[in-house]
């Protein structure tokens, strides 16, 4: 009786942590991480920075533009200071060779 105990928490443990690995792997190949995930949370830092007092609400990532020597790309940000909500356009410009941050721009925009 034992035996056939251990047996059971043995298989039972086996099986438990099999299925959770193997439910981790298939998320893992469902949601693969974007391409502008790092872009993204450095105009969310450099947002921040440029409104301190502000809670960023919800972005969107607007795309992708390529230059011969530089790319940049392309955010909107929902933010609320206060009682005011507004847009702020983030366009982050950087070198393709070594993505060196060279330019950020922010346009405000109320919708």
């Amino acid at each position: 009786m034992k035996k056939l105990l251990i047996c059971f928490a043995i298989l039972f443990g086996f099986t438990s942590s099999s299925l959770s690995q193997l439910d981790h792997t298939a998320y893992a190949q469902q949601k693969p991480t974007p391409s502008y995930a790092k872009w993204s949370k450095i105009a969310i830092a450099k947002t921040k920075e440029k409104y301190p007092n502000a809670q960023v609400v919800d972005y969107l990532y607007v795309g992708r533009t390529n230059g011969p020597r530089t790319s940049t790309e392309k955010f909107k940000l929902w933010l609320k200071e206060n009682q005011k909500e507004f847009g702020v356009y983030v366009d982050i410009e950087f070198t393709k060779e070594t993505e060196q941050v060279v330019n950020v721009t922010y346009t405000e925009t109320a919708r």
